[in-house]
């Protein structure tokens, strides 16, 4: 096995190229063949995820075939292409699970945080939890795994609501405005003041506005997507929905949110997170990322270069996806 550490605010985390990691039981070894980057896989460099125990693999939007199947899988065989997204396993037992809700599970695996992740030449992942994906670019279909899916689930947290303001204009929100603008909706998008190439980006995509996030909102919005994790936009984005409007925080990390008048929440204004995500999710944003015709835009890493794009995406130096290729 060969290996490079990750800048990592002091935490062994690696890359690894390993070629014969065995499967258990449920479990595939597949060979990856693009793995996007993930603004969590940032969260999770910067020690800013809690119960880290490394080394770890990061990447939970991968993409690969399947090479070697465990013992009891039957629903994949070798040669199938398969997606690996952020939810790696749940406990199938807990109040959630049982409920239908198995991105709430009590005990969770998460790819890339408590599981080997796609940063990788290989990786070992539960069967029950891969997407088949048929025949894709594995490059535009990495993004998918991540900004396609915890996207869509803060989409769908929108109610339907036709106009709504997206703060934070990168991977996930790029691929939401496509889907919302296929639903005849209205998407404004807020950048980081002075972010000139995230608004064009937006525009682009055809938004109907594009402005600096700290920027009053030319129309009150029915709701609002937070997928920057800048605490700060809370009350910025409360005080742009109209009364009865739904704020969703995208996000698996924020900053802390400043305190803020109670006015601005009144209303009967809504604020609530998005958590991981669940299998159906998968099946409901693919059939509707097909229906739109979603086209992820992306910029291609070596493997190698992985410190690099992660330092690319810290800093805002390219739109849309960052996808490491082995």
């Amino acid at each position: 096995m060969r290996a490079m550490t990750l800048e990592a605010a002091g935490r062994p985390l690696v890359l690894r190229h390993h070629e014969d990691p065995v499967p258990g039981p449920g479990e595939v070894r597949i060979h990856v063949e693009a793995c996007g980057v993930c603004r969590t896989d940032l969260h999770l460099i910067d020690g800013e995820l809690p119960g880290l125990a490394p080394p770890v693999v990061p990447g939970h939007e991968v993409v690969g075939w399947v090479e070697c199947v465990g013992a009891g899988v039957e629903a994949l065989v070798p040669g199938q292409r398969v997606g690996v997204p952020w939810l790696g396993a749940t406990c199938g037992t807990c109040d959630y699970c049982r409920g239908g809700r198995e991105n709430l599970c009590d005990a969770p695996e998460f790819t890339g945080y408590t599981r080997p992740g796609g940063f990788a030449s290989h990786l070992v992942a539960r069967a029950d939890f891969c997407i088949p994906l048929g025949e894709v670019d594995p490059v535009a279909c990495a993004p998918l795994l991540c900004a396609g899916l915890i996207g869509w689930r803060a989409l769908d947290r929108t109610n339907e609501a036709g106009t709504i303001g997206i703060y934070g204009f990168g991977a996930a929100a790029h691929l939401m405005t496509q889907i919302a603008r296929h639903q005849g909706r209205r998407v404004l998008a807020f950048t980081r003041p002075g972010d000139q190439a995230a608004q064009d980006f937006a525009r682009a995509h055809g938004v109907a506005w594009a402005g600096d996030s700290n920027a009053a909102t030319p129309e009150l919005l029915d709701a609002a997507i937070i997928f920057a994790p800048s605490g700060e936009l809370v009350p910025q984005a409360l005080r742009a929905v109209r009364k009865g409007g739904r704020v969703v925080c995208g996000g698996i990390h924020m900053s802390d949110i400043p305190s803020m008048p109670y006015q601005w929440l009144w209303g009967e204004r809504e604020l609530v997170s998005v958590a991981n995500l669940a299998r159906s999710d998968a099946r409901a944003f693919f059939d509707q990322a097909r229906r739109a015709c979603v086209r992820a835009t992306t910029r291609r890493y070596r493997l190698e270069r992985a410190n690099e794009a992660l330092d690319d995406l810290r800093h805002g130096r390219f739109q849309g996806s960052a996808v490491l290729v082995p």
